[in-house]
């Protein structure tokens, strides 16, 4: 059985993994000590959990000369626990099965993407641990799908979505918030120590109810002799209503792989329109560069149209096409179809 289960998610249980594996048991062993002593000490104050479910895959297929590039694929599993303590405190672990760093290959691997614990006091928030970082969170939410596309920074490596670190938020009124994060700078799935550090400062604005801006800086320490550091610009704008929203993002990031003058940087745009309960449009155009043409076999442009259904409370499926228009001269636009799918129980 032991065989028949590996075989299915075909994990190579390294001895790295095996340690993740053995420090995620012991974040949801930590929380379970946790409840039972919290429920002891105070009923009237009860402590409440949940479980974490996320599944985000994808059929798709090509057209014309990436008509051969087509079949099922499985985006990211997540599995966690998160427990309230309803005193300021609460925890949250999440196993992350997906693919490797490097994003290439059929193998699947197992990280910690969060292992955290939070305090919050009126209008302070602190989190310690594996956290979620700030560098384009914000943007992350409010594009909203996620399980379709990244959002831009993610998807081009401008930086990573989780790592070991604390950060502050605090809210200074209902228009103003601010954000700081110190963090490793390698990333949930490179956890090394160099002697580098990254530190990111965030400021949100709500001017009005529905319109939205943030301004984002952050330095990336490379902490070897030689390296340059990573610097993050990133500014927002987006604005909410009931039937739709709209948001444009632009990036900035100098020294790519710690690389003199390897700069990259670009802009995205997206919204949505709400047809009913169950039905949404949406769309989004990414306009990625280099500077000096560095790392012009990868910059492009991607144009994506779909629509999203919802499938009961916890299931969404979305169909979507989209274009691909690399810089590079001599590159071919390309066109494929996808139909993305997604199970959230949280």
């Amino acid at each position: 059985m032991k065989r028949f289960c590996l075989s299915i998610f075909n994990f190579r249980l390294s001895q790295q993994t095996k340690m993740k594996l053995m420090l995620f048991m012991t974040c949801l062993m930590a929380c379970t000590c946790m409840t039972l002593h919290a429920e002891e000490d105070d009923d009237e104050e009860k402590a409440e959990g949940q479980v974490i479910i996320k599944l985000m895959g994808d059929f798709h297929t090509g057209f014309g000369s990436k008509n051969k590039e087509r079949g099922f694929d499985i985006e990211a599993n997540q599995l966690g626990y998160e427990y309230e303590f309803k005193n300021g405190f609460s925890a949250k672990a999440v196993l992350y099965v997906g693919k490797a760093a490097d994003n290439s290959g059929s193998q699947r691997v197992v990280y910690i993407k969060q292992a955290f614990a939070t305090w919050e006091k009126n209008d302070f928030t602190l989190k310690v641990g594996i956290i979620p970082t700030r560098q384009f969170r914000y943007q992350e939410k409010f594009w909203g799908h996620r399980y379709i596309m990244k959002s831009f920074q993610d998807e081009y490596k401008f930086g990573s979505s989780a790592d070991l670190g604390l950060s502050v938020d605090y809210e200074f009124a209902d228009w103003i918030s601010a954000d700081a994060t110190i963090v490793n700078g390698e990333g949930y799935k490179k956890l090394q120590i160099n002697a580098g550090l990254n530190y990111g400062v965030g400021v949100t604005l709500t001017p009005v109810k529905g319109l939205k801006f943030r301004l984002y800086g952050g330095i990336n320490e490379s902490g070897e002799e030689g390296k340059k550091n990573i610097t993050n610009l990133a500014a927002f704008a987006g604005y909410n209503h009931k039937k739709f929203d709209v948001g444009a993002e632009y990036s900035y990031m100098t020294n790519a792989s710690n690389k003199d003058n390897a700069d990259r940087y670009g802009y995205s745009v997206y919204g949505s329109v709400k047809l009913s309960k169950i039905v949404s449009l949406y769309a989004r155009f990414d306009d990625l560069y280099s500077k000096s043409d560095w790392n012009i076999a990868n910059d492009e442009s991607t144009a994506m149209l779909g629509t999203q259904i919802k499938i009961g409370k916890y299931v969404k499926v979305a169909p979507n096409v989209r274009m691909n228009m690399p810089k590079e001269p001599g590159g071919k636009t390309t066109y494929s179809a996808f139909l993305n799918y997604y199970l959230n129980i949280d």
